[in-house]
């Protein structure tokens, strides 16, 4: 194993949320999760990132920028963005504008995923061609770099060509917020670090500590400087009284929320590629991608999940399927209090070694 000379990043841990349909009215829901937010907040959480999804009941959020207008007036240091702003479905200087807008209405809190969207059949709604979605992806990102760091775009590709746009928006800071990217593969790694730009990962430990060993490589071999980016895992988790409270309200939710990630392919008959989330809880929780039970439970398995995965970014689902304000509410402050709060203060050096955190 290389020395990593860069100052260790302390654990972390933020929220992901589809903002997959539950079962109550739109208007409710949307409101329980604007208090839920604030109930993130209040934990401890460093962010809340929110996917961005169409014509599917797995996202009822297809606007991130609007909702995420009102997360900014409802918080006052909870960071937040988009995980990920599907670019090929977007013209980047409106995503560019949006994305200025946010961060001023925050005072500089958003955090930005970009990505080219993993659902063909979304994609394909708008009319995009799905072949077409990296090529978009990538010329969309180098037009919003532009319009975020310059005061015109000067941009000519095959998708999109501007001449002298004037730019009249920027960031809070006068910087790019922080940018954050999906990896599933080691070499996604690469371009991620050589940019300083955090990632996210989902699937099997083994599969994520390539990706982050693979960053951390690619950091120290460019001698990049400062605290190494946040490098994070999503997965399900549910906080209880008791583990057998916990599993119970895990395992309803879940089924609920697998059947809104599936409903498109179910739909047109045909599988993702690659399939991370298998059918019940319990085969997720035993494949190490989420975990429910008590507080005790859920520490002694973030310890073990940083050791695993070379994480220093918990990025936890809280709220999903049809788990009512009530359970995500108390799960969240369960967490806030007796997992969050003792080990955020533990510092993750390169090996990502759990003795740190059980000192």
């Amino acid at each position: 194993m290389s020395t990593h000379p860069h100052p260790p990043r302390e654990l972390s841990f933020g929220v992901f949320d589809h903002m997959d349909r539950g079962r109550l009215p739109l208007a409710d829901q949307y409101e329980q999760r604007l208090q839920l937010v604030q109930d993130y907040e209040q934990a401890g959480f460093y962010a809340y990132h929110l996917a961005e999804h169409h014509s599917t009941p797995l996202g009822i959020a297809p606007s991130p920028s609007v909702y995420l207008a009102a997360v900014a007036q409802r918080t006052r240091r909870l960071r937040f963005g988009p995980l990920v702003y599907t670019l090929s479905m977007h013209h980047p200087l409106r995503v560019a504008e949006e994305i200025c807008m946010l961060d001023q209405m925050s005072r500089g809190r958003l955090e930005v995923g970009f990505g080219r969207g993993v659902s063909p059949y979304e994609i394909g709604y708008y009319g995009v061609d799905p072949a077409q979605a990296q090529s978009l992806y990538h010329e969309g990102y180098q037009v919003i770099q532009q319009a975020l760091t310059r005061e015109r775009v000067d941009f000519a590709g095959t998708h999109f060509s501007f001449r002298e746009v004037p730019v009249v928006l920027q960031p809070y800071h006068q910087t790019p917020p922080p940018i954050w990217y999906g990896v599933g593969l080691p070499q996604g790694a690469d371009w991620a670090a050589e940019n300083g730009i955090n990632i996210v990962c989902n699937g099997p430990a083994s599969g994520v500590r390539a990706v982050t060993d693979r960053y951390r490589e690619r950091w120290n071999a460019i001698g990049a400087t400062g605290p190494l980016p946040r490098l994070g895992v999503s997965r399900h988790v549910v906080v209880a009284d008791t583990d057998a409270q916990a599993m119970a309200i895990a395992s309803r939710a879940y089924t609920l929320w697998r059947e809104r990630l599936m409903h498109l392919w179910v739909k047109h008959g045909t599988q993702p590629a690659s399939l991370a989330f298998p059918e019940r809880f319990e085969q997720a929780q035993a494949a190490g991608l989420g975990i429910a039970g008590a507080p005790s439970t859920v520490r002694q398995w973030v310890e073990e999940e940083v050791a695993r995965t070379g994480i220093n970014y918990l990025v936890c689902r809280m709220a999903f399927g049809d788990l009512s304000y009530e359970e995500s509410a108390r799960s969240t402050r369960l967490f806030g209090d007796q997992v969050l709060a003792p080990l955020s203060r533990a510092p993750v050096g390169a090996a990502a070694d759990s003795s740190a955190l059980t000192a």
